[in-house]
């Protein structure tokens, strides 16, 4: 069975793929992110989801992704296969708690995190080489998520 059919017909592979952006020729990562914001202004900026729920719903799928991501890596073979990208949506996600107002910060929340996601600077490589399985596919876009949102809140607070 292919990977596309294994998206299509198993949950596991569903959500861990990003509900399919993992699938993208290219920059699997970027889109899964673009997913993760899209989702986010559906649900807290035009539904109206509180922070609370919305933080909520983050720990919840960060719990659930590590045991996805596991059982995926683990059936693919391969330690943080590219197409795996829930782990950019929780990223995404945690960058976009308590976000500023205004059009443009979700726009410097996705570049934020997409930069730290990819540059992988210490100790976001340091995890990302050293935490394996599950909470390792999960736990280095935490860590990008970090500087990220640290950043737009210096920033907001600046200006």
């Amino acid at each position: 069975m292919s990977i596309r059919q294994k998206v299509i017909s198993d949950p596991c592979f569903f959500l861990a793929f990003g509900f399919g952006s993992g699938l993208a020729p290219r920059a699997p990562g970027s889109w899964g992110s673009l997913v993760g914001l899209v989702l986010y202004i559906l649900a807290v900026q035009m539904a109206g989801l509180n922070q609370a729920y919305f933080v909520a719903s983050i720990i919840i799928a960060f719990i659930a992704g590590v045991f996805i991501c596991d059982r995926v890596a683990r059936e693919l073979g391969v330690h943080d296969h590219g197409g795996i990208v829930w782990d950019e949506i929780v990223g995404i996600w945690l960058v976009l708690v308590a976000l500023p107002v205004g059009w443009y910060w979700p726009l410097v929340a996705f570049a934020l995190f997409r930069l730290f996601d990819i540059q992988k600077p210490w100790p976001i490589a340091y995890i990302d080489s050293k935490v394996k399985g599950g909470l390792g596919i999960m736990l280095d876009d935490v860590a990008a998520a970090i500087p990220a949102w640290v950043i737009i809140q210096m920033a907001n607070w600046m200006l």
